[in-house]
């Protein structure tokens, strides 16, 4: 095998399109990160294919703070441990949605519980009456299209040299950022597969593509379509790849990444 670098960090989005928690570690089962967009608000205005209410419809989104009510109880699959002692390893269960219950910090400063009716009447005053709210959850990551998702250094740098400018790694909403120790960005791992520590592998399906999201201040939610138009101008709107989980376990920051074939 081929070392390609190392992870740098780790990340997960416990509601889709608000603000990101970085982790120390992190399990990847085939249906995604642990605890990542496990939870998005429906919105019975949005279009077919995306049915939740995201950032690119609300930019404020991206500065709601959630947070695990039982944080605890979000580390890890709960029968992690017994499910591994059972040879050849069996998929360990999800946990329930009142053990990942979310808890919401608005710009405001106040604190909801994501299902209290007095947080969706807030966001409600912040929106136009066609939007009608409500939270959902998923056992399985609610991410636009695949399971994991994976940015290298490389590809940044790139970025930011051809806008003249540094960009906040948050801005790129990934689960996995790497550090590689050659120049050869992610994309040329497509149709591959990659081993992330010492167990869990991914394959690479496809280069990201990007949309608005990237444009927006992950702190303010301000909106810079300059870094957008640049992507799609001369990245072919691509940043970043998407991955499937071939095998499952615990990536920790840190954790070599190497090339399996």
């Amino acid at each position: 095998m081929t070392l390609l670098g190392h992870v740098s960090s780790l990340w997960r989005y416990p509601v889709k399109s608000m603000a990101g928690q970085e982790c120390r570690e992190l399990y990847f089962g085939f249906a995604g990160a642990f605890g990542d967009r496990c939870w998005a608000l429906h919105d019975a205005a949005a279009r077919r294919g995306m049915p939740y209410l995201t950032a690119t419809a609300f930019e404020r989104l991206l500065c709601y703070q959630p947070s695990f009510r039982f944080p605890e109880r979000a580390v890890l699959p709960p029968n992690l441990a017994e499910a591994a002692s059972v040879a050849p390893g069996l998929t360990p269960a999800n946990a329930s949605a009142e053990e990942l219950a979310v808890d919401v910090t608005a710009p405001t400063g106040e604190r909801f519980a994501l299902e209290d009716p007095r947080f969706l009447q807030h966001l409600a005053a912040a929106l136009d009456s066609k939007h009608q709210l409500r939270p959902v959850h998923s056992d399985r990551a609610l991410t636009d299209c695949r399971p994991a998702s994976l940015i290298g250094s490389t590809t940044i740098a790139t970025l930011e040299a051809g806008l003249g400018r540094s960009l906040d790694r948050r801005r790129f909403r990934m689960n996995v950022y790497a550090e590689w120790s050659a120049a050869e960005p992610e994309e040329e791992c497509v149709g591959r597969r990659i081993r992330l520590g010492e167990q869990v592998t991914f394959f690479v399906l496809e280069r990201d593509p990007r949309c608005k999201m990237i444009s927006l201040d992950p702190d303010t939610g301000a909106h810079d379509p300059a870094i957008f138009r640049h992507v799609a101008q001369q990245h072919d709107a691509c940043a970043g790849v998407y991955a499937a989980v071939l095998v499952e376990g615990v990536v920790r920051q840190g954790d070599p990444i190497t090339l399996v074939d």
